[in-house]
């Protein structure tokens, strides 16, 4: 395949390309933020929770982790709307990638906040400090160093995921490429040319990592 007829097509796609980046972008972000905040309660609920409410986010937990993603995708869209909950494609997959994350991300924190001495938790409350201000003040900047590492392989597998929201018809970049690729049959540059904007969203995620974990690091 030459070069300039693939760069020819590419031009003149290049809006429909952008606007399966923008997608996919658009529901990385909401999946990872809403999954991550939502993870925050899982994990506080895990570790600080009534006995009642640990089991039932412990088996929340499992199941969801031991899901296969396209299962919460289907079930989000096909399933939910049985009981009257319609929602449309957009919305099922941000939803499905957002509890998916949301078990990685409340595991992770629990982990982080039982490795932390409980005499700092106790300490907290000699001094007066309720439990909000010190999960604030005292525990989640501790448990943030702990788990961010993991937390960037997570959200990058949310953008990895998004790519199932295709099997719904949600118009990202897979399934754009996929359309391209179709009217063109140029496949191998065009799936190149998306795995190459898949790299950079990921190193972009990789990126921010490193620099929160630089602005998050005690010196020495």
């Amino acid at each position: 395949m030459e070069l300039g007829p693939f760069l020819n097509e590419l031009w003149i796609v290049r809006y429909i390309l952008l606007e399966g980046l923008w997608r996919t972008v658009s529901i990385s972000l909401l999946a990872i933020v809403a999954g991550s905040l939502l993870g925050v309660l899982v994990g506080l609920a895990l570790t600080y929770g009534a006995l009642p409410l640990r089991w039932l986010m412990r088996g929340y937990t499992d199941f969801i982790r031991g899901t296969p993603v396209l299962v919460l995708v289907l079930a989000s869209y096909y399933m939910l709307s049985t009981i009257g909950l319609q929602l449309n494609p957009f919305e099922a997959g941000v939803l499905a990638l957002a509890v998916f994350c949301s078990s990685h991300v409340g595991e992770m924190l629990r982990g982080a906040l039982q490795a932390i001495p409980r005499g700092q938790t106790e300490a907290a409350k000699v001094i007066g400090l309720t439990f909000h201000q010190a999960f604030i003040y005292v525990l989640a900047p501790q448990a943030i160093r702990h788990v961010l590492p993991t937390w960037v392989n997570t959200a990058a597998e949310m953008v990895k995921a998004s790519t199932l929201l295709s099997i719904i018809g949600v118009g990202e970049l897979l399934l754009t490429t996929q359309e391209i690729i179709s009217r063109t049959f140029m496949s191998l540059p065009f799936y190149f040319f998306a795995g190459a904007l898949y790299f950079v969203v990921n190193y972009g995620i990789e990126r921010f990592g490193k620099y929160v974990e630089r602005r998050t690091t005690i010196p020495s």
